[in-house]
């Protein structure tokens, strides 16, 4: 490999070294050259260097799918036989327009390649060269092509038709528990991919046949068009016109239907063996470098080519340089590869695993831990019903969905010093609420707020302090059938839970949480985020956004509209606060809908304007870091009107939100929350045009 890099420039090898780094690049390049070649002449060395791209790049394929141990993993082979097809197509029409045009000045008019395989195959025979061609031609069109495409549109059928009993068979080993969602999920994915790959290759055998009819006619052109511009236009003597024109169309054949046949013949290997994901480039350029065998083994072959008897050498000892290099980066990087995971393994392995008595076990702290009393651990593993961890996993899927947040494992553990029925809810090892329930009984709540006429015992609901009243399951379609609410111990557990949660987002969302949630974008997504950190953001900077959005209960759902936001308001401030504002804004959809009511309108109380322009004239210091001065007796006077309207509001029936100007949302929301922590306040840039409104008062 030295030798053949020595052949080359160092400026050249370099350049090819960058380039493997720019592999989508290099593929829109590539296919826009094969269109170019389509449209304008070129000259005939460069017609040399793509013939022996072409021979070296059908060889490669073969080799390819004979090293992959299943279809799936060369599921690109569609789109490679597409690109081979369009680029033995153009070459044809660029040998073509040579033969035409320079086919009188002898056998060497469209380059050396075409006039070695033509006499090398002729041998001084027309006929003899017009039958091997029609030979290959046979081989290629009748007995592979045909035979694969057969294969292929079999296979896809039965993929087809076994798709609804393997789909049930995943869904049987998940509901057993055999597998878990995300083992359901991949497979799947890979049942999908196997019916796409093997339609894909049903379509792709077209492209095989359509090839090996177009090689016939433009060999036909070629031969008849020739004749007729020597003798007619350029007067060259018919015999000589014949063996000329002769020897340049069937070496163009040849040149043509070799590769063809070399790829079908990948084709007919392969469509018995199906699918991978990611972009045309990502899988080609991906697949076909992925074993450096393969590509050494083709550099050994096309340099071997480059000593056949007539056949240019420079073109195809270039390649097998460039093979080679390529093939020799590859396995290093590889070695390399192996060589960092093994010894990033090894210390995990030997490192002892901390005992009890480690301090640093003392360390570690729960984001979110659930102690129970013993009275409530049957509640941990019940016989019938939805167990306690059940439910806590259908929470977390459940903030998933509304919020984007993804909340941390929730640790559950007995507490002996707690009373049997009690419980405690801790965020980061401090309490943040707890109750007490009856793991036997249920707890009836009337909606209407009067008396509960069922037998039990008297409680407060622990969420929402809601006068409420255990009583034993066997009153359970009664108290249904009087329209009261009614739910298990476990249930109040979890509900509690998730209002703790929801009180805690911005806590819960750390910088870890964060990085996993970018890193979990889609790949258009995380190019936006590489942009933004950390030339213009940092990580944290992101986070705290991400936290001012949680803290007001706005689901994070939709990040990458929340990351063009903060990319379009980074460029006038850095402000927290106003790229909060800004991403509102963006989110106004998102929000409007979340505030309407049963209606379909959204209840709104709006500030008036002396109250505005209180704000307003209190807020102080520099643009980006104003404050909010107000005298505590003008504040304790907002909050009392406050309380007044939303509290007569809510006697009948009404959850409206607070709407101010956008400048002075995020300090009215900070007053607000201290005696009404759950009254919504979001600004007139927030207020969808398509959300209907229903003004009910003004503070």
């Amino acid at each position: 490999m030295h030798a053949l890099a020595g052949l080359l420039p160092p400026r050249l090898v370099g350049w090819l070294r960058r380039g493997a780094g720019q592999r989508d690049i290099l593929f829109g390049l590539g296919v826009v050259a094969i269109l170019v070649v389509l449209i304008l002449p070129i000259p005939t060395a460069l017609l040399d260097v793509l013939l022996a791209v072409s021979l070296g790049f059908a060889v490669l394929v073969l080799l390819t799918t004979m090293f992959v141990t299943r279809p799936l993993d060369f599921s690109a082979f569609p789109t490679v036989l597409l690109v081979a097809t369009m680029l033995r197509l153009a070459l044809n029409l660029a040998s073509t327009r040579l033969i035409l045009a320079q086919g009188h000045e002898g056998p060497t008019a469209a380059g050396e390649v075409i006039a070695a395989f033509g006499g090398f195959v002729m041998q001084g025979n027309v006929v003899i060269g017009l039958i091997v061609f029609a030979i290959l031609v046979i081989v290629n069109f009748v007995v592979i092509t045909k035979g694969s495409g057969r294969i292929a549109e079999v296979a896809a059928r039965f993929t087809l038709d076994a798709m609804p009993g393997k789909q049930m068979a995943i869904d049987a080993d998940l509901s057993a528990g055999l597998i878990d969602e995300e083992t359901a999920r991949r497979r799947r994915r890979e049942l999908e991919e196997e019916a796409a790959f093997y339609g894909a290759m049903d379509g792709a055998a077209k492209f095989v046949r359509g090839d090996a009819i177009a090689g016939l006619l433009i060999t036909a052109i070629n031969l008849v068009g020739g004749l007729v511009v020597g003798v007619v236009q350029m007067g060259v003597d018919p015999a000589q016109a014949m063996r000329t024109y002769s020897v340049l169309t069937i070496g163009d054949g040849l040149v043509s239907q070799i590769p063809a046949l070399v790829i079908s013949t990948a084709a007919g290997m392969l469509v018995s063996k199906g699918g991978t994901q990611g972009r045309a480039d990502e899988a080609l350029f991906g697949q076909l470098g992925a074993n450096p065998r393969a590509l050494a083994m083709t550099a050994a072959l096309v340099a071997i080519l480059a000593l056949l008897p007539g056949l240019p050498a420079w073109p195809f000892l270039l390649l097998a340089a460039g093979l080679g290099l390529l093939a020799r980066h590859l396995a290093r990087r590889q070695q390399q590869e192996a060589t960092t995971e093994a010894a990033s393994e090894s210390p995990r392995e030997t490192r002892e695993a901390p005992t009890a008595d480690d301090p640093l076990r003392a360390l570690a702290i729960d984001p979110v831990r659930l102690e129970l009393g013993y009275g409530l651990l049957p509640l941990v593993d019940r016989g019938e019903g939805a167990s306690l961890p059940d439910q806590i996993r259908a929470l977390r899927r459940q903030l998933a969905a509304e919020l984007g947040f993804l909340m941390p494992a929730v640790r559950i553990q007995d507490n002996i010093q707690l009373p049997a029925d009690t419980y405690v809810i801790r965020v980061k090892e401090l309490e943040a609420g707890r109750g007490e329930v009856r793991p036997n009984m249920l707890l009836v709540m009337n909606p209407r707020g009067d008396e509960i006429e069922l037998p039990g015992e008297d409680t407060r609901e622990p969420t929402f302090g809601l006068p409420a009243r255990w009583v034993a399951p066997r009153h359970r379609d009664e108290a249904l059938a009087r329209g009261y609410t009614v739910v298990d111990a476990a249930t109040v557990i979890t509900t509690h839970l998730t209002e703790i949660v929801k009180d805690h987002l911005a806590e819960l969302l750390g910088f870890a949480e964060t990085r996993r949630l970018l890193d979990a974008l889609p790949e258009e997504s995380r190019k936006l985020v590489d942009e933004l950190v950390p030339s213009r953001l940092t990580l944290t900077e992101i986070q705290r956004v991400l936290q001012g959005l949680l803290a007001e209960r706005v689901s994070i759902r939709d990040l990458p509209t929340i990351l063009e936001a903060i990319a379009e308001a980074v460029q006038h401030t850095r402000s927290t606060l106003r790229l909060i504002e800004h991403v509102r804004s963006r989110l106004a959809r998102q929000i409007s809908f979340a505030c309407r009511g049963p209606g379909g309108y959204v209840p709104v109380v709006t500030l008036s304007p002396e109250w505005e322009e209180a704000f307003h004239n209190a807020l102080t210091g520099p643009e980006d870091e104003r404050v909010l001065d107000m005298p505590p007796d003008r504040i304790q006077a907002f909050l009392q009107r406050l309380r007044e309207v939303f509290e007569g509001l809510a006697a009948r029936g009404e959850l409206p939100v607070l709407v101010t100007s956008p400048t002075i949302r995020p300090y009215v929301r900070s007053v607000v929350e201290r005696a009404r922590p759950a009254t919504v306040v979001i600004s007139h840039a927030e207020i969808h045009p398509r959300v209907r409104i229903r003004v009910l008062g003004q503070v």
